[in-house]
């Protein structure tokens, strides 16, 4: 099946590969999952992918939504080292984790249920602070949308990062694909930060290094196609899909800012 729209830089590559002007790609294995790393080098990779400036990399986790042995932490893991590469933070910044989208909405959920499992600790870091000396001081918020609301998912974020100063931002996000076969198998991280809807032709404002002074990192899951004339595909199996994913960034999350953390200790932290 074939949609009208794409959130994922790796689909807009070229089929059968080469490279565009402007614009540097490579695949390779890691950890045994696929990777496609894509970095928009100009003006004119802008143009070629419809994305900003900016790294762009995507994971195949297919192996771990086929509840492959091991997949989960290894996934995690990974996961979480793509996070610390792509996302300058200092051993005491302060991170504030933004879970965009509507959780009444399953193919929307991603932002909220990654939320619920990434653990809170700016509040622990003052209130006992060589207790959690292990710890960075990370904030969530979860932001709703417009239509329930009444704010841009970007004024709410803008106005918490206001009361908080974080020295970087992660935003998550679903995501739409061009494919359904990317479709709650493939994760995105990418540094140019997000402008939520647009992969379903429903844009918000912007959220990036431009908009909140700090880097924004954006983690997204590609949960719906855009078959055109309105109508918007997703999975069978959504429900489970989405909370497998929420599950895998929220942990990934935890693992990139608290060095020294486990998966195992994350089960017990989050439960």
């Amino acid at each position: 099946m074939t949609g009208c729209r794409t959130d994922l830089a790796a689909e807009e590559l070229p089929q059968g590969g080469g490279q565009l002007a402007g614009v540097r790609s490579r695949q390779y294995q890691r950890d045994g999952f696929q990777i496609t790393d894509v970095e928009i080098l100009d003006k004119e990779g802008e143009k070629k992918l419809c994305k900003p400036i900016g790294r762009y990399v995507t994971m195949d986790l297919t192996g771990f939504f086929r509840r492959e042995e091991d997949a989960f932490p290894r996934a995690v893991r990974l996961l979480a080292d793509w996070i610390r590469d792509l996302l300058p933070m200092q051993a005491k910044d302060g991170i504030l984790v933004a879970g965009l989208g509507n959780p009444g909405i399953t193919p929307d959920a991603v932002g909220p249920l990654t939320a619920a499992s990434t653990l809170a600790t700016r509040h622990l870091k003052a209130q006992m602070p060589e207790e959690f000396s292990m710890f960075r001081p990370v904030s969530i918020c979860q932001t709703g949308v417009l239509g329930t609301t009444g704010m841009e998912s970007a004024e709410v974020v803008r106005a918490v990062a206001g009361a908080v100063s974080p020295q970087a931002v992660v935003v998550i996000d679903a995501l739409a694909a061009r494919s359904s076969e990317r479709l709650c198998r493939t994760v995105q991280l990418a540094d140019s930060g997000i402008v939520p809807g647009s992969g379903v032709g429903n844009d918000r404002a912007e959220l990036s290094c431009r908009l909140l002074g700090v880097p924004v990192l954006a983690v997204g899951v590609p949960t719906v196609v855009d078959a055109g004339d309105g109508l918007i595909v997703t999975p069978r199996s959504i429900d489970q899909y989405v909370k497998d994913a929420g599950r895998l960034i929220g942990y990934g999350l935890n693992l990139a800012f608290h060095p020294g953390l486990t998966v195992t200790d994350v089960d017990m932290l989050v439960g």
